[in-house]
């Protein structure tokens, strides 16, 4: 039996080389104005392999684009160069909706910390889903400035945030424990275990709580 061809993609979907192209491939594509964005996308998702920081002001450019931003994200998130995060706080303030969002989401994938003072205006903002992807992102950060923030949040949420505020609190908890800061991560968890709290937040509160008390290496 002859065997069927598999399918050619139309020209605009063709991947090409893309996959391990070089830096100097990917910028032409990023920067012609000919590429289609498919071939944008899948340049961004290459240059985010290769640590490429280059690309950055390509792609951060990108960011306020329907199509384009999460992928320019994508690609921003794994470069480690500072440029990546100067880029995201500066978008910080000239982004609107879910625009914003997937900004605030970027920022706490990448866990900077000078994004905490942004991201805690934000949390106090009026907009409720930024509120809470800020609160989030607060708690993927982590450290003792994160956590003054959520805790000082945590007591003058509404039930709306609260809690996502709670929830952030938990994996910030994680985050000082795994640092070592024992103190602040068990006063953490003892403000989550409070009648106020919702029930799924206070159990994992108590649980931490007893996990780290009855733990062999807590400190004696």
């Amino acid at each position: 039996m002859q065997q069927t061809k598999a399918p050619v993609p139309p020209a605009e979907y063709q991947e090409g080389n893309i996959a391990t192209m070089d830096g100097a491939g990917l910028m032409r594509i990023l920067k012609d104005p000919a590429s289609t964005e498919f071939q944008k996308a899948k340049a961004c998702t290459r240059a985010g392999e290769l640590g490429l920081k280059e690309a950055v002001p390509v792609m951060a450019a990108m960011l306020s684009d329907e199509k384009m931003n999460v992928y320019a994200r994508y690609g921003m998130e794994p470069i480690a160069d500072a440029s990546v995060d100067e880029t995201l706080r500066a978008a910080l303030s000239k982004l609107k909706g879910n625009f914003q969002i997937g900004v605030i989401n970027s920022i706490g994938k990448r866990r900077d910390a000078k994004a905490i003072p942004a991201l805690a205006k934000l949390m106090a903002g009026a907009d409720l889903e930024v509120a809470k992807a800020s609160a989030a992102a607060l708690g993927a950060i982590g450290g003792l400035a994160a956590e003054k923030e959520l805790r000082a949040a945590l007591s003058r949420s509404k039930a709306g945030l609260r809690a996502a505020v709670a929830d952030a609190c938990l994996i910030c908890a994680e985050r000082l424990l795994a640092e070592g800061q024992r103190a602040p991560a068990m006063a953490l968890y003892a403000a989550l275990s409070t009648a106020e709290m919702p029930k799924p937040v206070r159990l994992a509160a108590m649980q931490g709580i007893i996990r780290e008390e009855t733990s062999v290496s807590r400190p004696r």
